[in-house]
């Protein structure tokens, strides 16, 4: 069922989205556009934007022991590309399929970003289900491994920021 949703996605391929597809998902490529962002929140000279750097790190570590340490290997679901005959249009992922790293990393930050400033945090969100939605177009992803990404991600936020709170709580009252 899920090779038969990806197989439909198929049929929306055109040159101008297969192009903007590739550019989107390139984005999450190691989740490097979320790391250059907590880099760049790390180094300005605004203690809640420092706070707000620190915290998106530490999601993105969380999602990574959680999705791409832990639950990759033991589930070591293959990609659905190995499965169906289809051209894929960007280089063959490594890795194993469930869940998706591009989709919980986008989801992780994006989840902290949306908690410290709700506007910049909704076009976050927007381009993590972008990111997502790249992933199922790119046929590298079923659609499980989305959700499951999702999920992660989501949680590896909000856990960063219980985390966080709690840490720089516990550094103010010392």
């Amino acid at each position: 069922m899920e090779i038969k949703f990806l197989e439909s996605l198929q049929t929306l391929n055109t040159p101008v989205l297969n192009y903007l597809m590739i550019f989107i998902t390139s984005l999450g490529n190691g989740g490097f556009i979320w790391i250059v962002a907590a880099i760049y929140l790390l180094f300005q000279n605004n203690n809640k934007l420092k706070r707000e750097g620190f915290t998106l790190a530490v999601a993105l570590i969380i999602f990574s022991v959680i999705g791409l340490l832990i639950l990759k290997p033991i589930i070591a679901r293959p990609r659905p590309f190995t499965i169906a005959d289809v051209n894929l249009l960007i280089k063959k992922p490594l890795g194993f399929s469930f869940p998706s790293g591009h989709t919980g990393s986008s989801f992780a930050a994006a989840t902290v970003i949306y908690f410290y400033n709700k506007k910049i945090g909704v076009l976050a969100l927007i381009l993590a289900a972008l990111i997502a939605f790249s992933r199922l177009y790119l046929f590298v992803h079923y659609p499980t491994d989305i959700i499951a990404g999702i999920i992660i991600g989501i949680a590896a936020g909000k856990l960063s920021i219980k985390c966080t709170n709690k840490l720089l709580k516990k550094s103010y009252n010392n």
